[in-house]
């Protein structure tokens, strides 16, 4: 699970829990948040079941991890190694989070168990296209509760939480239109072959889920340090009395002697299930990482059998769908309306579309409900060019700079001139009417986690504001000229009062 965004204390959750183990007191280092457009469109109505709740329980489960002293850590001479998740039912650790999810993350553990049912069947199909036991599929549960539009600290997104370069690895188009990160078809393809790989790499589907949390290098450079212990010599026997009839005595020529070199451990044992168990009981890895299988292993246990864990079976709604192939700019909210569908039912199959918008000159593949696709296709095919996308407009004030209508629309100044090919200026005259190549804004929040954000070409730069003690956050707002609602969202938090001296804010544009 990435670091991710909103932190919160633990000294709440802890009281609220009295039955757990003591969970360490710092503070989180990951949470999830659920980005998705500024309002031009309502952030909350298109969002649905994607909250600050979420992100919270998100953010303690990356957090947490049992006291020591009160939950053993992992003794690998007590574990069968196999990737039945029903041998390690009763281990203290995992009891630890099956307790931590039927308590204080009961109410969000009900709603990603939900959430799952919609994409189980298609998970599972995927994963075992590659090999892989469909159960591995529950890393999306613990990752991000399977939302599409969760975004992490390190600006890991969607329901897989990739990484910019390692999706783009995978084929996933991550750009200032599109991130296939948040596609809940083609992210779950790339985690798959991503797993399948990191399994091929480690010979261990333990090993392969530690790497996807902390990563393949840190993982291998942890198995180099751990510290192997060599095998024990076998004893040698004693040797029978008809060999020695047969004139052969032990230590002299002819005799098999025995390899008194030092004896070196077995390579295979650095590539099985019990490496990743030896390096869970070191500091190698982080306590994340370290608790990350068990955590696994507790979603998966109340996934698979949710009412012995007190939990309602949800119903299975399969994620079906039909698709329509669009070879230039096309608005959502125009596909909606030929789909006679909500704006929000369809962004929620296409939730790659940062602006509401497939780009121009593309061709894209655009979801729309089961039964629709044949009438939608042929009503899109009818429309002229101008009918199909229904971009924003801009009337320019006075002595404002076409860098900063960009940075308003957190837009490439190249893109909104292209949209304009007659303007000639990059200082438009009072009243000119600007296209702005978007059907929405998206957050700045989406548009960093591309890359595309305070990058060449863009008219916004990242900024941070280092908290002085006594200052507020309507202190802050007044000073950047920004709205307090504007830097409690890009910075995830809960309230106005959730800052400390020394904090670290992002300034949004």
């Amino acid at each position: 699970m990435k670091r991710l965004l909103l932190p919160v204390a633990l000294a709440g959750l802890t009281a609220c829990a009295s039955r757990l183990p003591p969970a360490p007191r710092f503070g989180p280092m990951s949470s999830a948040v659920h980005d998705s457009l500024i309002p031009t469109v309502d952030l909350d109505a298109l969002t649905h079941q994607s909250s600050a709740a979420d992100a919270r329980v998100l953010n303690d489960l990356a957090a947490t991890t049992p006291d020591v002293s009160l939950v053993p850590a992992f003794d690998a001479s007590r574990v069968r190694w196999d990737i039945d998740v029903y041998t390690y039912a009763s281990h203290p650790r995992v009891r630890y989070y099956l307790d931590y999810f039927q308590g204080p993350a009961r109410r969000s553990m009900a709603t990603f168990l939900s959430r799952g049912a919609r994409f189980e069947t298609m998970i599972r199909a995927r994963f075992q296209q590659e090999g892989l036991p469909g159960d591995l599929g529950y890393l999306a549960l613990i990752e991000s509760g399977y939302a599409s539009d969760a975004v992490s600290r390190a600006y890991a997104v969607g329901m897989w939480q990739f990484m910019r370069g390692t999706g783009k690895g995978y084929g996933l188009r991550v750009d200032s239109w599109v991130d296939e990160r948040r596609d809940p078809v083609k992210a779950t393809d790339a985690a798959a072959r991503h797993l399948r790989d990191l399994r091929r790499r480690f010979g261990s589907l333990y090993l392969a889920a530690a790497a996807y949390n902390a990563g393949a290098g840190k993982v291998s450079r942890s198995l180099g340090k751990l510290e192997w212990d060599a095998p024990a010599t076998a004893p040698v026997p004693e040797p029978a009395d008809d060999a020695l009839e047969g004139g052969v005595e032990p230590g002299l020529d002819g005799e098999e002697e025995i390899d008194e070199t030092e004896a070196v451990p077995d390579p295979s044992a650095m590539t099985s299930d019990a490496a990743f168990f030896r390096l869970a009981s070191t500091d190698l890895l982080a306590a994340e990482t370290q608790d990350y299988v068990p955590k696994l292993i507790a979603a998966a246990l109340i996934a698979k059998a949710p009412v012995s864990y007190g939990f309602t079976t949800p119903a299975p709604v399969p994620f079906a769908y039909d698709s329509i192939v669009v070879t230039d700019a096309t608005g959502l909210d125009v596909v909606a309306r030929l789909a006679d569908a909500s704006l929000a039912e369809i962004r929620d199959l296409n939730p790659q579309y940062l602006r509401l918008a497939t780009p121009p000159r593309s061709t894209m593949v655009i979801r729309v409900p089961s039964g629709t696709g044949a009438t939608v296709a042929r009503q899109h095919a009818a429309l002229g060019p101008k009918a199909r996308v229904r971009y924003l407009t801009h009337v320019t004030s006075r002595r404002e700079r076409l860098s900063a209508i960009a940075a308003r629309y957190h837009l490439p100044v190249r893109e909104i001139q292209a949209a304009n090919p007659k303007l000639k200026t990059t200082r438009p005259g009072k009243g000119t009417r600007l296209v702005i190549p978007a059907v929405a804004i998206p957050s700045a929040l989406a548009m960093k986690a591309t890359g595309t954000l305070g990058g060449r070409g863009i008219g916004l730069a990242g900024t941070t504001h280092r908290v002085r003690r006594g200052e507020t956050l309507s202190g802050i707002a007044v000073r950047y000229r920004v709205t307090v609602r504007s830097i409690r969202r890009v910075n995830a938090l809960r309230s106005d009062h959730a800052i400390r001296a020394g904090m670290r804010l992002r300034i949004p544009a």
